[in-house]
């Protein structure tokens, strides 16, 4: 069975568990960078989470019995993947919560799929552009002028903070569909491909970091709740997330296991605010209802829908239509 084919009707109890904690892990993937960046460069912390993700999933992978990858060209064009799906976002989310809040650099995230989208259709052609989700994209773009609040005038950290957030969402936007168009039709598993992305991230970022910021600190030079962040960070939400968003995609199918994307901004909003003290102006949850309201019309969720690869800021992006695993 694969992705494509996975029941949309599951019962709610066997699903939505997962689902929720799934939001949950991806929402307060920015709290724990926000945390992070206190001490460390966002270089440094992009390193120490993806390494802690790469060793999570090499151990799932020796717990299932599966394996990396041996052919050259996957390897290749993985590459290629991790510096867009996971070491450049990663990076510059960091980069953004220096300068914005936490709920706010959620909200960015939630603007992958309307990037996704047109990159698809005219770059990588495994999309077609429709009325409906011509309709879905210019109700997106203007979510995200609301967001940004273009009328307030542009210049500023704060703004600067939001564009590399945005510019982390474009990464993504960048990864999901070179991927569905050059990897997908590999015979490995999500896992396997997801290890191996971690893996390939981390060595790019062993590499660029000491250029960037220098040699990172030990984690015994750090307070103890950075290194809780980095950790959670890396174990639960670059690694164990994906086993999750698996099992939720085999078990409810992909089209109701994509709706995720709708939930992590919402729990971003929310921790920021509970933990944080965080507050937004108005003109940004409104812009960030309209952005989702331009995804959803886009994707078809008011209507017969496809399923779509689903991705988050603490998970490399997804393959499509990978083999699903019992």
């Amino acid at each position: 069975m694969t992705t494509d084919t996975a029941p949309d009707k599951a019962p709610l109890r066997a699903w939505l568990p997962g689902f929720l904690a799934l939001a949950a892990i991806w929402g307060s993937s920015f709290l724990f960078i926000k945390i992070g960046v206190a001490e460390l460069h966002p270089v440094q912390l992009t390193l120490y989470r993806v390494v802690a993700g790469a060793l999570t999933l090499l151990v799932v992978l020796a717990v299932l019995r599966d394996r990396l990858p041996r052919e050259p060209r996957v390897w290749a064009h993985l590459a290629v993947v991790a510096a867009f799906g996971v070491a450049v976002p990663f990076t510059l989310f960091g980069y953004g919560e220096q300068r914005v809040e936490s709920m706010l650099a959620g909200i960015w995230n939630a603007t992958t799929p309307l990037i996704v989208l047109p990159l698809a259709v005219l770059v990588f052609r495994t999309e077609r552009l429709t009325a409906r989700r011509a309709v879905g994209l210019g109700l997106g773009f203007l979510g995200v002028l609301v967001v940004l609040g273009v009328w307030e005038g542009i210049g500023g950290a704060h703004f600067v903070g939001q564009l590399m957030c945005f510019g982390a969402a474009a990464c993504y936007g960048v990864a999901i569909p070179y991927q569905k168009r050059f990897v997908a039709g590999s015979a490995h598993s999500g896992l396997s491909l997801s290890a191996a992305q971690l893996l390939l991230a981390a060595g790019q970022l062993a590499i660029v970091t000491p250029f960037v910021a220098g040699a990172p600190p030990l984690p015994t030079e750090l307070s103890p709740k950075v290194v809780a962040s980095v950790l959670t960070l890396g174990a639960l939400g670059t690694g164990l997330a994906f086993v999750i968003n698996m099992r939720n995609i085999r078990v409810a199918g992909a089209s109701t296991a994509s709706t995720v994307t709708y939930l992590i901004p919402i729990f971003a909003v929310l921790i920021g605010a509970v933990v944080l003290d965080e507050r937004l102006n108005w003109h940004q949850p409104v812009g960030a209802l309209i952005v989702l309201l331009g995804v959803a019309v886009a994707q078809g969720v008011f209507g017969r829908r496809k399923p779509r690869p689903v991705v988050g800021v603490g998970a490399p992006a997804a393959p499509a239509a990978e083999p699903a695993r019992r």
